[in-house]
């Protein structure tokens, strides 16, 4: 863990691909392999951490010599959810642009969804997520990855699989970099006299 002027840095870019193997595993672990998973990102960054865990899962299943029904690609396995309509503080955020909702050809119903978002904290983006998934359709389960888990919950609401748990307080700010956005990967702790520069999605206060 490093910090300075910027905030403190308490995932790097190898911490974050190791996390991400490890939940990746966890997952094929749990489910016994890959067969009727389904990994839903919530953009914005849930998206790209979808893909990156989908990606592990499939190299993993082709290492083991395992073929899976129905997931031939990548996007078989993996799409977003936008959970924008569904948040319970629209009255009280700035309006957000609508992304995209991406579910693989093969449908949720029956299947086991596999929630992936950046930071978990409230939860109520999470309960959102649940909402956004009834409209589509009906999963025999739904389970829930994160890559930090900062605690604060004010729903009954926990993560399956935690790339790290990160005890915060309320005024600290936790703030996920990824490649696909960023340009870096990193997990940056700020303090509560910290500024964060770039756009509101970097800055998680609400997950």
């Amino acid at each position: 863990m490093s910090s300075g002027s910027l905030g403190t840095i308490v995932l790097t870019e190898s911490d974050i691909s190791r996390a991400l193997t490890r939940i990746a595993h966890e997952i094929l672990e749990r489910n016994k392999g890959a067969q009727d998973l389904v990994l839903l990102g919530i953009p914005t960054r849930g998206a790209p951490l979808a893909r990156r865990v989908g990606a592990r899962i499939l190299s993993a299943e082709n290492r083991e010599g395992d073929s899976v029904d129905g997931i031939d690609s990548l996007d078989s396995l993996v799409g977003a959810l936008d959970i924008t309509m569904h948040r319970d503080d629209l009255r009280r955020q700035p309006t957000r642009a609508l992304e995209p909702t991406r579910i693989p050809a093969g449908g949720i119903d029956d299947k086991v969804v596999v929630l992936v978002d950046d930071v978990l904290y409230s939860g109520r983006t999470i309960r959102a997520a649940l909402d956004a998934i009834s409209d589509i359709g009906r999963p025999r389960a739904v389970q829930l990855a994160v890559l930090v888990d900062r605690g604060h919950r004010e729903l009954p609401i926990r993560a399956d699989y935690i790339g790290k748990n990160l005890p915060t307080s309320r005024s600290e700010r936790v703030r996920v970099q990824l490649r696909e956005l960023d340009g870096t990967d990193a997990v940056v702790l700020h303090g509560t006299d910290a500024v964060v520069l770039d756009g509101t999605d970097a800055v998680v206060l609400d997950g």
